[in-house]
C-alpha cells in the first residue's frame, strides 16, 4: 500500500506524462533509424532531433528530481541515475532511456485509465499545449526527414541537406514562408503541404491558447450572499406584520378582561 502511495506521487500531470512517454518512443526509434538509414545526410537530421530530445529529457530529470518526495529514493530507486545518464549526449547511454519508459508506463498503469481520461479531460487546455508541442516536434523530424529524401537528389533541388530541410520544416511549420527553400518534385509539394496545414493547425490553436490564457480575466469566486443582499417578498413581510398586529391586539384584549 505505501509503495502504491509512493509510485503516485512521482506521478505528474498526467498529460506531461504521456508527452514524456511518447518522447522517450521516439527516441529508442531514433536510436533504431540511426543505424537503419545510411545517409549522412539524414543521420543529420536524426542527430539534431536526439539533441533537442536530450535537452527535453534532462530538464525532465531536473524537474523530478526537484519536485520528488524523497530525491535519494528517485535518483537511487526508480532509476534517476538512468534519467540523468540517458539526457547526456553520450550515444552510448541513451538506450537507457528504455527505464524512463517503463516507470511512465508503470505508474500511468497504475494509476488507472478512467483516472488518466478525467484528468486529461480536467485539463483540456494543458493537455492541448502537450499535445500541439509533440505535434510540432513530430513534424520538425519526420517533415524534415521525408522532404530531404526525396528532394536531395532531384534535379534543381534547393534542399539538399539537413540544415536546409530543418530550416524549411521551421520555416513553413511556422507559417512564414521566405520562399528561399522550397521542393521542386511532386511528392516533395505534397509533403510540404501537408506540412503547412498542420503547422496553420499547431500555430492557429496555439495563438489561441495564449490569447485566451493573457487576455480572459480570471473568473472570482461569488461573495458569499448576506442578509442586505438577500431579495425581500413585500407580499410576505406585509403578511407577516398583519400576523404580528393580530397578536398584539389578543395581548391587549387578555391584558384588558385582568
Amino acid at each position: 500500500m505505501n509503495r502504491t502511495v509512493e509510485d503516485r506521487s512521482e506521478l505528474k500531470n498526467t498529460g506531461y506524462e504521456i508527452f514524456i512517454g511518447i518522447l522517450s518512443v521516439l527516441s529508442i526509434l531514433n536510436l533504431v533509424l540511426l543505424y537503419a538509414i545510411q545517409d549522412a545526410a539524414l543521420d543529420t537530421v536524426l542527430w539534431v532531433m536526439n539533441a533537442i530530445l536530450s535537452a527535453i529529457f534532462l530538464a525532465d530529470f531536473t524537474y523530478r528530481l526537484f519536485t520528488a518526495p524523497s530525491k535519494a529514493r528517485y535518483f537511487f530507486r526508480t532509476y534517476g541515475w538512468a534519467d540523468l545518464l540517458a539526457s547526456l549526449p553520450l550515444q552510448q547511454v541513451k538506450i537507457l532511456r528504455v527505464f524512463r519508459l517503463a516507470r511512465v508506463f508503470r505508474l500511468l498503469r497504475e494509476y488507472g485509465l478512467r483516472n488518466i481520461a478525467r484528468n486529461l479531460l480536467r485539463d483540456r487546455a494543458g493537455s492541448a499545449l502537450l499535445f500541439l508541442l509533440l505535434m510540432g516536434i513530430l513534424v520538425l523530424e519526420f517533415g524534415s526527414l521525408e522532404i530531404l529524401h526525396v528532394e536531395q537528389h532531384a534535379a534543381g533541388a534547393n534542399i539538399t541537406t539537413a540544415s536546409d530541410a530543418l530550416w524549411y520544416t521551421i520555416v513553413t511549420i511556422s507559417t512564414v514562408g521566405y520562399g528561399d527553400r522550397y521542393p521542386v518534385t511532386n511528392e516533395g509539394r505534397i509533403i510540404g503541404s501537408l506540412i503547412i496545414v498542420i503547422g496553420v493547425a499547431i500555430f492557429g490553436t496555439f495563438t489561441g491558447y495564449l490569447a485566451n490564457l493573457f487576455l480572459t480575466p480570471r473568473k472570482r469566486a461569488a461573495p458569499a450572499s448576506t442578509s442586505a443582499d438577500t431579495p425581500v417578498d413585500v407580499d410576505e413581510l406585509q403578511a407577516l406584520m398583519v400576523r404580528q398586529q393580530a397578536a398584539i391586539d389578543e395581548m391587549k384584549v387578555l391584558l384588558e378582561g385582568r
